[in-house]
């Protein structure tokens, strides 16, 4: 199958496959898994943080990461099309009693400056303490602009505010802006960075901080049920992700480029933006189920909808994408 849906669709390859095959591995619950421990520390190094933490999703990262930064009855800042706030079930509502604060996101993703000020609450009995302000990068695919982020953070620090980031694509915006994942994580108090999405692995996502940040979060890992045995199987994964396919992401990006400059040749279909490796497109609303049932017939599989994302990853080629690309074509010339 073609599938377009999302990063989160590829398969191990073979050299990920013998990777995790040949893992030592221990309990982790007990701390002695000694993949699991090599996976956190080179994490760790990498985004520039003190320690890191393996979760089996970046849903339970963040969610992890949001219990230790804030207490019950506390606020995040959080944009509408956050992820942590519209993806995960409203985790943080219903499991960590913190209660989200969203404010819609500009055309670039980012919070503006001035709604992040004006959202935070007064010290007062009438309302939550107003506690983190969480981003995401990339976030819609686009990457957050640097000097943005500095802004944000600062005004967060400011107003004694801590910050989280759901950098579940962190990689993606390092490759993408030249920058380094340290530099990207630096401005942030935690960070969630997921492998399961276009670098390839089954499934992981760690969390990255300081040492004692770390520690609260270990303890809500194991209240929400993420503790993991001998969890370096599936840490091999992720390491093997990380020294492999970071830099590969910059083909994911190229054939997303791609992918645009095709869709945008055809006279029914509308191309909104197109970042990183995600292309967003409008089609005539009364064609859409029947397309998508055209199209997996053909053996591709996308979410068809008024305005449609489509994501590039390794598991997805040039020639795929004339494939599904000619499937639309065609659909619409009869």
């Amino acid at each position: 199958m073609i599938d377009l849906r999302s990063d989160t669709v590829t398969r191990p390859s073979q050299a990920m496959l013998a990777s995790m095959a040949a893992a030592e591995v221990g309990d982790d619950v007990w701390g002695d898994d000694p993949t699991v421990l090599r996976l956190q520390a080179a994490v760790a190094e990498r985004a520039g943080k003190e320690a890191g933490l393996f979760f089996p999703s970046g849903t339970q990262s963040n969610l992890a990461a949001l219990m230790a930064h804030c207490g019950r009855g506390d606020e995040y800042i959080v944009g509408q099309s956050a992820h942590t706030y519209r993806n995960e079930g409203g985790g943080a509502a219903v499991l960590g009693s913190i209660q989200p604060q969203p404010i819609t996101n500009a055309t670039d993703g980012s919070l503006p400056l001035d709604e992040i000020a004006a959202a935070i609450k007064p010290i007062d009995d009438h309302f939550a303490r107003t506690r983190l302000l969480a981003l995401e990068n990339t976030i819609g695919g686009k990457v957050l602009p640097a000097g943005y982020v500095a802004e944000a953070v600062a005004l967060a620090n400011s107003r004694g505010l801590v910050t989280h980031l759901d950098g579940a694509r962190v990689c993606n915006a390092a490759v993408a802006s030249g920058q380094s994942i340290a530099a990207l994580c630096a401005p942030f108090d935690s960070v969630s960075i997921c492998f399961s999405k276009g670098l390839g692995a089954p499934v992981g996502s760690v969390l990255v901080g300081s040492a004692d940040l770390i520690e609260s979060a270990r303890r809500w890992r194991k209240m929400l049920g993420g503790g993991m045995r001998q969890s370096g199987v599936l840490a091999a994964a992720c390491l093997y992700a990380l020294e492999h396919n970071v830099d590969r992401l910059a083909e994911d990006h190229e054939n997303a480029e791609y992918l645009a400059r095709g869709l945008a040749d055809i006279d029914e279909v509308e191309v909104q933006s197109h970042a990183t490796n995600m292309v967003f497109a409008r089609f005539p609303q009364e064609h859409c189920a029947a397309l998508e049932a055209s199209l997996k017939e053909q053996g591709i599989l996308t979410q068809m909808l008024y305005a449609s994302r489509f994501v590039t990853h390794m598991d997805l080629t040039r020639e795929d994408i004339d494939t599904f690309v000619s499937a639309v074509k065609s659909y619409f010339a009869e």
